[in-house]
């Protein structure tokens, strides 16, 4: 989707008007300090102060919340809170967020305002303190909800319909009388996203997750289970042929997928980084979809507005997030999608071509004519810095631990550990500099650090290039004074490579996150830079200018049309393979052993396939059927 499309869809959604019937719930956030605790002369335990107290919308809420937030004007609220002070904080909390709370209805009996209280200590969650599981909806308030809602449907342009919990608003009674009302009203969008109730509701659109799908097509799965793609592909068809209108299944990180009279349709997941937080998810991409609905766009357009509204409230932590239209246009402009997950974590589905270790992801139509090939540096032809992850590993570490990097108790020195080792398996790939900003905010989350000691992404990378470069610096010594060789420090056949396509015309490049000046040099000492006459290209210091992704940008504009199978990009990590693939050209994943020099890193595979790679090759050794599949004549 282009920049100036999402712009328009972002503009056509803030005149919609929505209304959102549903199980409102307040989330309170109530955060501890036992620094003050003390015992309790009544019962004599030690008390829980509670030192920050934050309340959010919930539920019905979370939606009506995300939706006033993508900039949906007048959003109509309709549901039942109780004669309680959480009933009054969710009607103020409504009001701040532009959402219209006239049709939230108060129940005088048998009935307490839905609230999810969740006690933290530090940022581990307590156990939880639930409100409202004891009500009961009078045939009064049902009744007058409902024809509330039938008062203002001819003025909206769409009906969420949402259940939570068990114990709301969708009594037997409440939901054969709102079907009454969607067949009555045939020529409105009705959309219901229930979490126990989803055969219900005939005549409206639904959205749910996989396993809520699986289970209603005939599928016996836990909460926890996996859900297989062919599983859900199965039970999405068989759902529409049961109930005749479209539904959305979301995936999680391995995105959604909508069926309809068109057939199944596959809405990519978004690859994130940073840590995440899917609470509330489900009520960002519901919001997201439906109001894409609602101004007229298909459900196609619709699943991907869904997918990027999730993709931001996600990385909100310790909160049910929403998502702004500066951070929608953020995330959507220039996404980096997740490519067959499945295939990605399931190795045994791999397709090898003629009995190769080349595995093929995607086949393309013609012979390639490949004229330009982008390569990658490190760990795609030279090993000099093979070994960084254990330089930056215990730099970050020490960063983050600060003063307590000795005395830090195991639990929190593992926590640490863990954090660090998934972050950067993640950012494998990005430039350092990005690596290093993303430290910053690792060393705030952890808190260990005081403020006025925490170094910036500069003082920071300084760090580690200092450690990084004692290291190559022996290696290149080593390879100076020939006590290792060209083939102790690339990959396998890795040179023999870039030789053959530079005598059969095709122009190469290399482009790194390394500096620079780095890359030249060490491109230089290894005896391979006169081959690439396209250039060598690499980091120049500020985070905002020439990391990776921007010099590719430059390479794939110097070079043009990426079609036709003119231009290959060969790379280890996910942004080479990521940019290129967007332009339209051919991408070879190297999942290289860097150690070995040969053979497959199963981690580097995942990572590759699910950045978009067409083609996974674990070094060059077998380089004559490599070529052949490639169409080089050497």
């Amino acid at each position: 989707m282009k920049k100036e499309q999402l712009q328009k869809i972002l503009n056509d959604i803030s005149s919609v008007k929505i209304a959102v019937l549903g199980d409102f719930c307040l989330d309170a956030y109530w955060f501890i300090d036992e620094s003050k605790s003390e015992i309790s002369i009544e019962t004599g335990q030690m008390t829980k102060p509670v030192k920050q107290q934050r309340y959010s919308l919930g539920g019905a809420g979370n939606v009506t919340n995300n939706l006033t937030a993508l900039g949906v004007k007048d959003v109509r609220a309709f549901g039942v809170i109780g004669p309680d002070p959480f009933g009054y904080e969710m009607v103020k909390v409504m009001k701040q967020n532009g959402i219209n709370p006239k049709n939230l209805l108060v129940q005088e009996k048998d009935w307490s305002t839905h609230v999810y209280t969740k006690p933290y200590v530090g940022d581990t969650e307590q156990s939880r303190i639930d409100f409202g599981n004891f009500n009961k909806l009078s045939k009064h308030t049902a009744d007058k909800l409902i024809n509330n809602l039938i008062t203002e449907i001819p003025e909206v342009d769409i009906i969420i319909i949402n259940q939570q919990v068990l114990s709301g608003i969708h009594t037997e009674y409440f939901r054969k009388e709102i079907t009454k009302v969607i067949q009555r009203f045939q020529d409105k969008k009705f959309i219901v996203d229930s979490r126990n109730y989803s055969a219900s509701y005939e005549g409206a659109y639904r959205k749910m997750n996989d396993t809520e799908a699986a289970i209603l097509g005939g599928y016996k799965k836990e909460a926890t289970d996996v859900v297989l793609y062919s599983e859900v592909k199965e039970a999405a068809l068989k759902l529409f042929e049961k109930f005749g209108k479209p539904l959305f299944i979301t995936r999680g990180a391995r995105g959604s997928l909508i069926v309809s009279e068109n057939g199944i349709t596959d809405i990519h997941g978004l690859m994130i980084i940073s840590k995440v937080d899917p609470v509330g998810a489900g009520d960002s991409y519901l919001a997201g979809a439906a109001s894409a609905l609602a101004a007229g766009y298909s459900m196609e357009i619709a699943a991907e507005i869904g997918s990027y509204v999730a993709g931001v409230t996600v990385q909100k932590l310790f909160q049910t997030g929403t998502a702004s239209p500066e951070e929608i246009m953020s995330i959507g402009a220039d996404p980096d999608f997740v490519y067959s997950p499945e295939l990605a974590e399931d190795i045994r589905h791999a397709n090898y071509w003629n009995g190769t270790e080349i595995e093929i992801i995607n086949k393309w139509p013609q012979p390639l004519n490949i004229k330009h090939a982008i390569f990658d540096h490190d760990g795609t032809i030279s090993t000099l810095r093979e070994g960084w992850e254990h330089i930056m590993q215990p730099m970050m570490m020490k960063a983050i631990l600060g003063d307590h990097f000795q005395d830090a108790d195991e639990a929190l020195y593992h926590k640490v550990h863990t954090r660090v080792v998934d972050f950067i398996d993640k950012t494998t790939g990005i430039q350092t500099l990005v690596q290093m900003k993303g430290l910053v905010e690792l060393v705030k989350e952890f808190g260990l650090v005081p403020a006025d000691k925490i170094l910036d992404e500069f003082g920071y990378k300084a760090i580690y290039n200092e450690e990084l470069l004692k290291m190559v610096k022996v290696r290149e010594a080593k390879l100076t004074r020939g006590e290792l060789a060209l083939e102790d420090f690339t990959l396998k056949n890795a040179v023999l490579l870039l030789e053959k396509l530079y005598k059969a015309g095709v122009k190469l490049y290399l482009a790194s996150g390394t500096d620079e000046e780095d890359v030249k040099n060490e491109a230089r000492i290894l005896g391979y830079d006169h081959l690439f006459e396209g250039g060598i290209y690499g980091a120049v210091g500020d985070v905002n200018k020439e990391a990776k992704k921007i010099v590719l940008d430059r390479i794939l504009n110097t070079i043009g049309d990426s079609g036709n199978g003119q231009v290959a990009a060969f790379g280890d990590g996910p942004v080479e393979i990521r940019e290129t693939r967007k332009r339209g050209g051919i991408t070879i994943g190297i999942a290289s052993n860097e150690l070995k020099r040969y053979s497959l890193n199963e981690s580097k595979r995942s990572r590759l396939i699910k950045a978009g790679a067409d083609v996974i090759v674990p070094d060059y050794s077998q380089l004559p059927e490599l070529l052949e599949l490639l169409n080089v004549k050497s």
